[in-house]
């Protein structure tokens, strides 16, 4: 609403057939640009267009391992262009990207651009943001009221790809797939303008297409500050799912051994204190024991560390950073009908004849489901209604545009 260009973009790259979907799997990407003039449109173009390039090229050995460097390899790409032209130094752009591998879902991303999955009531945030705010929440440098006071600025990104000859992109997963699992990619243009809740029942109780479409006039109709762009894939097909597969690929989830050079040390200093105690040498014995004994416990400390990381979570990442509890509510509804009564407003300021029997028809209905408490079916007709009013908007929208155009 507020932009005059589209600094978004965005990737779906289907596997075409069996071999290629053991092989890479499938590909979905986002991406959402940061510069002046073009710079922020050509950065998001160019990685997701050079991220399917430099991951089928990479995909030789661990597949979340070429994910991740096809992006180290798209920032290298996008950095070499910006320094070539003055216009567009600085470029950047943040980047997730979901690779729905037989092993699982991996996640490679750098900046604020989201991925959630949707299971069951369960809508899960997979990807941290590379923010101020983040990463101020992370430290534990900031207080959360301080945070709610919005005194830190949300929009400040602390990575991304371009800038910098050199970048850190995050790895999440493998997780393991259910059919029924929605994956939603999407640029804080969607994110910041409605919650975790109301994603996850958006795409909880209508379909796919009708809520990405409810998802991006929501986010208008409440401002539109920024581009908004939304990607899901569902999880439909049993043969997608490899039982067991996600853990035994994932390099981080093999059994912790005791480091070896230490356990050799340990072996060499205690064997030399055995030797020096039988040539009456005490002093010397002691020192090879206390030697012995450092070596042991270092390797034993790096021994339970592997430990640790390994039982956080057996897999890339800490993920989910955010869990929300999705069910449709009398407070959603609420909002929806408050949405629903300021476009009917900017219909009539406008003056526009609309088709209103058959849109007032709809929201009967939904008010009807709402006062009987089946807030789901209100929630379904109350989308229905914002989407058969803007379809009636952009109509006459076009109108005019057209007439703007003949007039001038």
């Amino acid at each position: 609403m507020r932009r005059r260009n589209n600094q978004d973009s965005f990737a779906v790259v289907m596997a075409e057939d069996e071999a290629a979907w053991q092989k890479s799997g499938h590909l979905l990407i986002v991406a959402d640009g940061m510069g002046a003039h073009a710079a922020g449109e050509l950065a998001s173009r160019l990685s997701v267009e050079l991220i399917p390039h430099h991951y089928g090229k990479l995909l030789k050995g661990i597949p979340s391992e070429a994910l991740q460097r096809s992006l180290i390899e798209t920032n290298s790409e996008i950095y070499r262009r910006g320094q070539a032209n003055p216009e567009f130094r600085s470029m950047g752009t943040t980047t997730c990207a979901l690779a729905i591998l037989p092993e699982g879902a991996v996640i490679a991303h750098v900046g604020d651009s989201r991925v959630y999955r949707l299971r069951g009531n369960q809508f899960e945030q997979l990807t941290f943001d590379h923010s101020l705010v983040w990463e101020m929440r992370a430290s534990g440098e900031v207080s959360e009221e301080a945070l709610r006071s919005n005194a830190i600025p949300k929009n400040v990104i602390t990575r991304s790809l371009g800038p910098n000859g050199t970048v850190a992109v995050d790895l999440e997963g493998p997780f393991p797939l259910r059919v029924g699992d929605k994956f939603l990619l999407c640029s804080d243009g969607l994110s910041g303008q409605l919650t975790d809740e109301e994603m996850g029942v958006l795409l909880q109780v209508i379909d796919i297409q009708s809520a990405v479409n409810a998802m991006v006039d929501l986010a208008n109709l409440r401002g539109g500050p920024d581009n908004i762009t939304v990607v899901v894939g569902e999880v439909k097909n049993e043969g997608l799912m490899k039982s067991g597969a996600a853990m035994d690929t994932n390099p981080s989830a093999v059994a912790p051994q005791f480091p070896v050079a230490f356990g050799i040390a340990t072996a060499i200093g205690l064997l030399s204190c055995v030797v020096l105690l039988l040539l009456g040498q005490f002093p010397v014995a002691c020192l090879a024991a206390g030697a012995a004994a450092v070596a042991f416990a270092t390797g034993w400390f790096k021994f339970q560390s592997q430990r640790v990381s390994n039982d956080v979570n057996g897999q890339y990442g800490r993920a989910p950073y955010r869990k929300a509890t999705c069910k449709p509510d009398a407070t959603f509804a609420a909002n929806l009908t408050q949405v629903i009564t300021e476009l009917r407003e900017w219909v009539t300021e406008n003056k526009w004849k609309i088709n209103s029997a058959k849109i007032d028809a709809e929201f009967n209905a939904a008010k009807s489901a709402e006062q009987s408490k089946n807030y789901g079916e209100a929630i379904r007709r109350y989308v229905h209604v914002i989407a058969m009013t803007m379809e009636e908007v952009r109509k006459h929208q076009d109108g005019e545009a057209g007439d703007s155009a003949i007039n001038y």
